[in-house]
């Protein structure tokens, strides 16, 4: 009788355990309930999306949680990046939208399923963070409904076909756990390169659309950065607009402790992009923090070639036209590798010799011809600090364009070239930029430039530079332009 008791007893833990299974919530609603659906949508967002390589190991991919319809097709850049590593086990980073939870929980038992099927809980690696630290906690009701760990899953069941997931979501936003769960990660993933963080956010929400992409553009360039600190404590005055501030700060600080130091913008759009309504738009991001190998490209190592240089004077000049004239926008393509690289461009208009325009991006958010293309348009429609480039002015104007290398931080301003470095200032007060070429054209030395910048463009105290607190970024320029050619 006690040996039937026993199987008894063993048979009904077995199936307790086998039922384990966490289902979709959002299936049918904030994506397609049928696995066929399912599958054909994100295999299409997938062919789509053109990330471009990434020469190094993937720590972590920021990625979007929105309804399919408005945030996939950004998401997919981030997972086609990571798509051909060998990735075994993928944490998931969301936080709470729907209820609250002083600390972090980590989903520790059983699988998740959605219409493509189960994925398994990576229940040691969840034990070990969960065991870390007396804040986190597994509290399976936190993940109810939560689209920000959900939304995620379906990618990762395409794309990382045999891989099991660590689901985490943040309850209270303090900057403190942010800390806790990076310690975790990284003294748990030290030894590893078999698995992938994906920090899931959403960027502005519910503004207009030109508004979002100047929110959002501040928000990107914080992040090139790589500074958890620094994006929490902007996010903290609304200086910048994430709703997963937790996953990202958290994800950039554990980053940070394993050796992570690089992040490339995938893809920046918003749902007036994918969705059509401008009206009141949220904004999404994929970006991956990396960890670069190789040789790295010196600074004055010139980035384009003669040919390069006048087809994006070309297009500069067919999207100003266009523009000006028909209020149409060109469409271009482009198959040259180094023209669909993700670089920050500005595009400066002359006339008789005299500033008419200049708009840029710091960072690239797309291919960089399209950047130029955009900045064009901008600088000759969009500058607040003059009106809108007639149709007779067409043939007045000269084209000149800056493509910006990435941004490097320095420890002092000695390693600052003036001549040769373009330098981004900023503290807790203010920040700007002025590009490499403006030293030479105004004949300043490195004490007159870096003055003038934060005395003048940046709206902060002339000697700020000199003074700790304020950090410095430099870059070099690749600057060419119609004259030039």
């Amino acid at each position: 009788m006690k040996n039937f008791i026993l199987i008894i007893f063993l048979l009904f833990t077995s199936l307790a355990f086998a039922s384990d299974v966490k289902e979709a919530d959002l299936a049918g609603s904030w994506y397609p309930g049928s696995k066929a659906e399912l599958q054909a949508m994100l295999q299409g967002y997938l062919d789509k999306a053109n990330p471009g390589k990434i020469d190094g190991q993937i720590f972590a991919i920021i990625s979007p949680h929105a309804g399919y319809q408005f945030s996939a097709p950004v998401a997919a850049y981030g997972f086609k990046a990571s798509e051909s590593r060998n990735i075994k086990t993928v944490i998931i980073i969301g936080f709470s939208h729907r209820q609250f939870f002083d600390g972090i929980s980590v989903y520790a038992k059983g699988a998740w399923s959605t219409p493509l099927g189960e994925t398994a809980i990576d229940e040691s690696l969840a034990d070990k963070i969960i065991a870390s630290n007396p804040r986190i906690r597994f509290e399976p009701g936190l993940f109810k409904e939560e689209n920000s760990v959900e939304m995620q899953l379906p990618f990762v069941q395409m794309v990382f076909k045999n891989a099991k997931i660590v689901p985490i979501a943040f309850g209270t936003q303090s900057y403190s756990d942010a800390g806790i769960l990076a310690q975790a990660l990284a003294k748990n993933l030290k030894d590893r390169t078999d698995f992938l963080v994906i920090a899931s956010t959403d960027l502005s929400h519910y503004h207009p659309y030109e508004e979002a992409n100047s929110i959002d553009k501040r928000l990107i360039l914080t992040l090139t950065m790589m500074k958890g600190k620094t994006l929490y404590d902007e996010a903290g005055v609304g200086l910048c607009e994430l709703c997963g501030v937790m996953p990202v700060t958290a994800t950039i600080l554990a980053a940070e402790k394993l050796g992570f130091d690089k992040i490339k913008i995938l893809k920046y759009a918003n749902s007036g992009d994918t969705a059509g309504d401008k009206t009141k738009v949220v904004g999404y991001l994929s970006a991956a923090v990396y960890k670069g190998q190789g040789v790295e490209k010196k600074e004055d190592t010139p980035m384009l070639n003669d040919i390069q240089k006048k087809r994006l004077l070309q297009i500069a000049r067919e999207s100003v036209t266009s523009y000006v004239k028909d209020g149409k926008r060109k469409s271009f393509t482009e198959k040259d590798a180094v023209l669909n690289q993700e670089l920050g461009a500005f595009v400066t208009l002359h006339e008789n010799g005299e500033l008419r325009g200049c708009i840029g991006n710091m960072v690239g958010q797309g291919p960089l011809y399209q950047t130029v293309a955009d900045m064009a348009i901008e600088a000759a429609t969009g500058d607040p600090r003059f009106p809108t480039l007639s149709p007779d002015e067409l043939s007045k104007i000269d084209i000149e364009i800056s493509v910006l290398s990435p941004m490097r931080k320095v420890a002092s301003p000695e390693e600052i070239k003036i001549p040769g470095h373009g330098v981004l200032v900023r503290n807790a007060s203010g920040g700007g930029v002025y590009l490499p070429q403006v030293a030479i054209e105004s004949g300043w030395n490195k004490e007159e430039f870096m003055t003038s910048l934060c005395g003048q463009k940046a709206g902060i105290a002339p000697d700020a530079w000199k003074k700790p607190g304020t950090e410095l970024y430099v870059f070099t320029a690749d600057v060419f332009g119609e004259k030039s050619k």
